[in-house]
């Protein structure tokens, strides 16, 4: 069990059991996903969507969930993000992580 959860948010960025970040789960529905962990603050989907229209992504589907004061947000994309968008997201105050899972560029 332990072992599935953890592949599963290897893989997909989905949480659950967690005691310290929320429970998410959000289905693949193709595309590339971003995993962002980040703190309950306002204006953070804000600031993610504004980098992914700036740099011509379309979201096809976005989950945001909080546990307190962290945030974890799923977001598929149609096209695989840049390195650059990446690295741009990394440096919103506020964000703790960022993964694109299933992205070739590192």
């Amino acid at each position: 069990m332990v072992a599935d959860q953890v592949r599963c948010y290897l893989e997909d960025g989905n949480i659950s059991n967690s005691v310290n970040l929320p429970e998410i789960n959000l289905p693949r529905n193709g595309g590339h996903r971003i995993a962002i962990v980040n703190r309950n603050v306002p204006n953070m989907l804000g600031q993610i969507s504004t980098l992914l229209a700036d740099d011509g992504r379309n979201i096809v589907d976005m989950l945001n969930k909080s546990h307190d004061e962290i945030a974890v947000t799923l977001v598929d994309v149609d096209d695989e993000p840049s390195a650059g968008l990446i690295d741009s997201m990394a440096s919103i105050e506020g964000v703790l992580s960022v993964r694109c899972l299933g992205c070739t560029k590192k």
